[in-house]
């Protein structure tokens, strides 16, 4: 076995406490003997959510020798707040140890700087390995399955069960529900996303008329894994984004019956079809669905961009967002979008609420009918949000998952980290707050003169009139805790790390096998360097008279098993990308190195 570098982990501290352990704070001593990986996650991050399914199978099949250590290291200022935390690991499902960590201390011990970030502790409590961002599981379990035989012969192995504890049960009729939709006979079907079903509620929003689905995460004709949107089809079904299931389901309220439209229950990666008969294509967390435009329209939120499903043709295709998170506007090819998660058809519009960049936005048939274009009504970028109403070009959201349109034209904002519902109006420019003391609000329904919220966190529908006048709240606005670097002026040496995991290599049978994009916020900050290339270093350059902005780096690699024996070997897609806050400072870094596997040596 290779030789590795020998560093030793940092001790896990978190100003939250544990949760998953039966109320014991855990050491790493406590842990010695045990292959820990941290995972560093956040929960608005659909890539950790991701990265969270990935390691379910690696937690299972090495249950006696890994301890798998969630650190929640929060983006937004509500992912501070303890009860959001707890609430969260209920919520997505997560069977493990995690370490609350609301101020950083952790992340910044390990030098992370990316959500999700994985590092592997061996046994003897030594740093071996780190990767960034998605489609690192089957290489980790390789690691792993070193680490156990390298530490059985040297006796430093132990065996055993984990840390887990599990916490107790509470029954309520929907556990945190994600999406609702009201039918013809005046009731609502809900997505009750923990509990992987559907539910159908009476008109008053309480009684329970029926579930749909076993409770169980499956991929059946009776089984969902944690849905969220749903849209009323033409014909009276129901469409259904069975988002951990990479899906969309049609579920027929008269029959019972449903079946499944669109996808292959498989994660979709850079370089699959992106378009092609529905059912051969593979889609990325869907999280929304619209109709509009004769088409179902898909919030893509695992890759940032928005889908259609014609189910005439029987195809899906990309139709707006390059994969690239962040804010940009202008024709939909081209736009970037940052986890679209709510979609309200309304006339010529279709809004998005872009809950990454904390955004509302539209889509509208471009001039001459020549495709589509996207614009941004609320939102600034993926760094700044806060809750301040006025002139659009100056409010501020926090994390909207939902949009409802209203009749007067105007749009209602399930603003989920204020707790809020807010209102555009495109008619004045204004954003106003119609509700506030909700809980994680993340969808709403029009029902005369009412409207319906679904308070995911309070796990309920609540009905509220709206209101002739809008509330008064007091402004804040705040900006993500990461620390910025500190970065030399002029020349900048970006160098992204990856090394292949073991018995696998760079996969250059078609060409290039590595993928770098760069750009910045504000674009002025970088004076050379932006753009795309294939080689994972790049010589930047910063412009004179900038003195902070953001990097934006997209990195992937491709690699295969390396085995000359195996005629078809099993390849593998590495990516991430990473938002640097960054500082022009008199000694500041002249490198910065990201790591996407591997350790850096610098």
């Amino acid at each position: 076995m290779a030789s590795r570098a020998r560093v030793r982990a940092p001790e896990l501290t978190g100003k939250g406490g544990w949760l998953n352990t039966g109320n014991k704070d855990l050491t790493l001593s406590d842990l010695r003997g045990r292959i820990v990986v941290l995972d560093f996650w956040t929960f608005c991050c659909v890539n950790c959510l991701h990265v969270l399914d990935e390691l379910r199978e690696l937690e299972e099949r090495h249950r006696d020798t890994v301890v798998i250590i969630g650190v929640h290291s929060p983006k937004f200022v509500h992912e501070a707040e303890h009860q959001a935390v707890v609430d969260a690991v209920e919520r997505y499902g997560v069977e493990h140890p995690v370490l609350d960590d609301p101020e950083l201390a952790t992340w910044k011990q390990y030098a992370v700087r990316a959500w999700p970030t994985l590092v592997v502790i061996d046994p003897e409590g030594y740093v071996v390995a780190q990767h960034a961002g998605e489609g690192h599981a089957h290489a980790i379990e390789k690691l792993v399955e070193e680490l156990e035989a390298e530490h059985t012969a040297k006796g430093t192995l132990r065996r055993g069960d984990g840390p887990y504890v599990p916490p107790e049960p509470v029954a309520t009729d929907l556990r945190f529900p994600g999406k609702a939709v009201r039918l013809p006979g005046g009731s609502f079907l809900v997505s009750d996303t923990t509990r992987h079903q559907l539910v159908e509620l009476a008109a008053d929003g309480e009684q329970v008329l029926r579930r749909i689905g076993t409770g169980e995460r499956g991929l059946t004709a009776d089984s969902f894994n944690e849905p969220q949107g749903l849209a009323l089809l033409p014909d009276g079904r129901v469409a259904v984004a069975d988002t951990v299931n990479h899906a969309i389901r049609v579920f027929d309220p008269d029959s019972g019956t449903l079946e499944t439209v669109a996808g292959t229950g498989k994660q979709w990666w850079q370089g699959s079809p992106a378009s092609g008969p529905a059912r051969e294509v593979d889609l990325s967390s869907p999280w929304d669905l619209a109709w509009w435009q004769d088409r179902l329209w898909i919030a893509m939120a695992g890759v940032h961009q928005l889908w259609t499903y014609d189910p005439a043709a029987g195809t899906v295709q990309v139709a707006a967002g390059t994969t690239n998170e962040g804010l940009v506007d202008g024709p939909a090819a081209e736009a970037w979008f940052a986890q679209p998660s709510g979609l309200a058809a309304a006339g010529d519009r279709l809004w998005v609420a872009d809950s990454e960049t904390s955004a509302v936005r539209w889509v509208e048939p471009a001039d001459a009918g020549n495709g589509y274009v996207v614009r941004t009504a609320v939102g600034t970028g993926l760094f700044d949000f806060g809750h301040r109403d006025g002139a659009a070009d100056q409010a501020l959201l926090q994390h909207p998952l939902g949009v409802t349109a209203l009749p007067d034209g105007s749009v209602a904002v399930a603003d989920t980290y204020n707790h809020a519902l807010r209102r555009f109006d495109p008619a004045s420019g204004e954003v106003t707050t119609l509700a506030k003391d909700l809980r994680e609000p993340s969808d709403a329904v029009l029902v005369d003169g009412d409207i319906v919220v679904v308070e995911s966190a309070r796990h309920r529908l609540t009905r509220l009139r709206l209101p002739e006048e809008a509330i008064r709240v007091e402004s804040v606005a705040h900006r993500t805790q990461r620390a910025a670097t500190e970065v030399a002026p002029g020349a900048l040496r970006l160098e992204v790390v990856f090394q292949a995991p073991a018995g696998q290599k760079l996969d250059t049978r078609y060409g290039p096998s590595t993928r770098l994009l760069v750009s910045a916020t504000p674009p002025e900050l970088l004076a050379d360097g932006a753009g795309a290339g294939t080689d994972l270093t790049r010589d930047l350059v910063l412009a004179d008279g900038v003195t902070e902005g953001v990097l934006h780096v997209s990195a992937m690699a491709a690699s295969c098993d390396d085995a000359p024996d195996i005629e078809y070997p099993a390849c593998h897609v590495h990516q991430q990308d990473w938002g640097v806050p960054v500082e022009i400072a008199e000694g500041g870094v002249a490198r910065l190195g990201l790591v996407l596997a591997g350790l850096d040596a610098e």
